[in-house]
């Protein structure tokens, strides 16, 4: 099924804007729940948005709801969080996953297969 890849990741100030993609996600015929999950240094994983791949519905943890969107191209099989307004506290490695348990599961422990991650920075 390949592995999942993430990219575009990068640095930008407060107020900024970056998009995410994560490749190779075939894994959605098995696992058909996609998620974002981020990563900050010292901290546990946080899911921030989940996407079903067969209906589209997307759920989002309060942090970011208004802010990021998270959305899933079936014929190029890509997620992507298009994150806008970040803030320093947005800074993390952020991940891809999938899962076969629950569409609105922001629980790490529900997600079967994992991307190495993108690091995301936000300066003040």
């Amino acid at each position: 099924q390949g592995a999942l890849m993430e990219s575009g990741g990068g640095s930008v100030q407060a107020g900024g804007s970056l998009t995410l993609s994560c490749t190779g996600s075939e894994y959605y015929r098995t696992y058909p729940y996609m998620a974002w999950f981020r990563r900050a240094p010292g901290k546990e994983p946080e899911g921030v948005a989940t996407i079903d791949s067969g209906s589209g519905q997307t759920y989002y943890s309060d942090s970011v709801k208004g802010r990021f969107t998270i959305s899933r191209d079936n014929t190029k099989n890509t997620l992507y969080l298009k994150m806008t307004s970040l803030k320093p506290e947005d800074a993390a490695m952020y991940l891809c996953a999938h899962g076969a348990i629950s569409a609105s599961s922001l629980k790490p422990t529900d997600y079967q297969h994992w991307g190495q991650g993108t690091q995301v920075t936000v300066s003040s």
